[in-house]
């Protein structure tokens, strides 16, 4: 049956207007993304097959051209659209941040740093940079590597933290394997960088390791 033959009460835009989009389940928001099925399959029937298909939304939102369009129903307008929604959110969180006084909750960072990072299949190492009341001037990611790591180069980061006048800055990189546990390689490298910004006045704030559910902050654990 089409959704717009369903009652009011269960159509999944009606509820979001009703309750908020936090009360909808994955599939329903999804079918709202869709708007339509396909003959005799509703939006939200072909949201559950691709949710089952994929194993999860974040697997069908992370996935590729060729894989989401191979599914029948979905095509490259629909995959065009989804991207534009992620970046949307990504540069929502950017301009939150953005405008922000000062990072003085470290959150706020990591939910934008999260999003930003958490996503690639290989690692990426990148720096926050802030002035000298913490407030954001840019986010780069400086250096891309393999699944297993990504070569930094000390001078490099310090060239980019003059070239922004920055007086501080935040590292970050992901664990394309999901564990943000921090390697004895990542607190070497920490060490070291700290050390070649502070020959030119620029202070680490936090290395924050971006995993799967979210980030592990040198900072807090006291090891910068």
């Amino acid at each position: 049956m089409s959704i717009r033959h369903w009652p009011i009460g269960e159509r999944p835009r009606e509820r979001l207007l009703h309750s908020g989009a936090q009360q909808l389940t994955d599939a329903e928001l999804l079918a709202i993304f869709l708007r339509t099925g396909r003959p005799g399959v509703s939006a939200v029937d072909l949201a559950r097959e691709l949710l089952h298909e994929f194993g999860n939304l974040r697997e069908l939102l992370t996935a590729d051209q060729t894989r989401f369009c191979r599914i029948k129903g979905l095509g490259p307008a629909k995959f065009s659209s989804l991207q534009a929604v992620l970046e949307m959110g990504r540069r929502h969180l950017w301009q939150t941040l953005q405008q922000r006084d000062a990072i003085t909750d470290p959150d706020h960072a990591k939910r934008y740093i999260h999003a930003r990072l958490r996503d690639y299949g290989h690692e990426v190492f990148a720096c926050l940079f802030l002035d000298t009341r913490h407030r954001v001037l840019q986010f780069e990611e400086l250096f891309r590597g393999s699944l297993h790591g990504a070569s930094v180069h000390p001078r490099e980061v310090v060239k980019r933290a003059l070239y922004h006048n920055a007086a501080a800055l935040i590292l970050a990189h992901n664990h394309p394997s999901g564990v943000a546990e921090p390697s004895a390689a990542d607190r070497d490298l920490t060490t070291r960088l700290a050390a070649a910004l502070g020959l030119v006045d620029v202070r680490v704030l936090d290395h924050l390791v971006v995993g799967e559910s979210g980030c592990i902050s040198f900072s807090e654990r006291g090891w910068v």
